[in-house]
């Protein structure tokens, strides 16, 4: 099977894994010519959170998740790293709950792999506070590579 599409998942919280995400991506995508689809899911709040931090002008335009994403601090840092590793990439930003957008995404942009972060988490915090890279992984239309954060 060709590896066409990766889509990595990146949220808020994972700008203390943004070099592991990059990397692991990057080896896959750079041997394969693959495209990456940057995937920034925003819960409506995170969103409305998110126009106001970065002072986008809703009066005069209409801002779209895709929009909010791309001025994303994680976001423009990896588009960084993609661009000089010579990787082409998207920028996507749904609007909604995060595994479930995080799935959708992976079967509108077909990908091929989807790379999700988190970290390790014992069985009564999965159960407790859930798990997104879980939620994903056991939902996604295509195989899933976790990357864990560096546990120094």
């Amino acid at each position: 099977m060709a590896i066409e599409t990766i889509l990595l998942a990146v949220g808020a919280g994972d700008a203390d894994r943004i070099d592991r995400l990059a990397e692991e991506t990057i080896d896959v995508a750079g041997p394969t010519g693959a495209t990456v689809v940057i995937g920034h899911v925003f819960t409506k709040e995170e969103y409305n959170e998110a126009l106001d931090n970065l002072d986008f002008d809703v009066t005069a335009e209409e801002v779209s998740g895709d929009d909010v994403a791309r001025r994303h601090a994680t976001v423009r840092e990896l588009v960084s790293k993609f661009e000089e590793a010579d990787i082409s990439y998207e920028i996507r930003g749904p609007v909604g709950d995060h595994g479930k957008k995080l799935v959708e995404l992976a079967g509108e942009v077909d990908a091929d792999r989807l790379v999700v972060g988190g970290r390790k988490r014992s069985p009564a915090g999965k159960a407790v506070f859930g798990s997104l890279a879980q939620e994903v992984m056991l939902e996604s239309p295509c195989p899933v590579t976790f990357v864990r954060a560096d546990t120094k």
